[in-house]
């Protein structure tokens, strides 16, 4: 089976995986959502991942990480760019979801990164997704 966005794809499982209170979830591998799935460690959004080689293109297992209480961590996981439309973003217009509190995923010259290294890094590229 073909996919045409791998991201979106990763993004809705781990949004549907959240939303049922799994512990783990099952993406596809690619540098992109490995990238990815850096992002959100770094920042505290996921507890970690493992990848799983299985001759072809390989898996990302991912564990989800909730709250004290159980309340979930990730509550909205929004793609920007599509590839019907990508969205491209300077430095200076990278947004800021929830006024700093979440986190948006850039993908620059220099890798996958979140909206606050790639401001301290001065370095813009294609708006990916936006975390709250």
């Amino acid at each position: 089976m073909s996919l045409s966005d791998p991201i979106a794809d990763m993004l809705t499982r781990i949004r549907n995986a959240a939303r049922n209170r799994a512990k783990t979830v099952i993406v596809l591998n690619s540098k992109v959502c490995r990238g990815i799935a850096d992002v959100l460690k770094s920042e505290g959004y996921i507890k970690g991942y493992d990848v799983i080689e299985d001759g072809r293109q390989g898996q990302i297992k991912i564990e989800l990480k909730y709250g004290p209480r159980g309340e979930q961590v990730l509550n909205e996981l929004k793609r920007v760019s599509k590839p019907g439309r990508r969205v491209y973003s300077r430095t200076d217009d990278l947004p800021r979801p929830l006024q700093g509190l979440g986190i948006a995923i850039v993908s620059t010259s220099q890798g996958v990164k979140s909206d606050r290294v790639c401001r301290t890094e001065r370095v813009g590229g294609e708006l990916l997704a936006e975390i709250s």
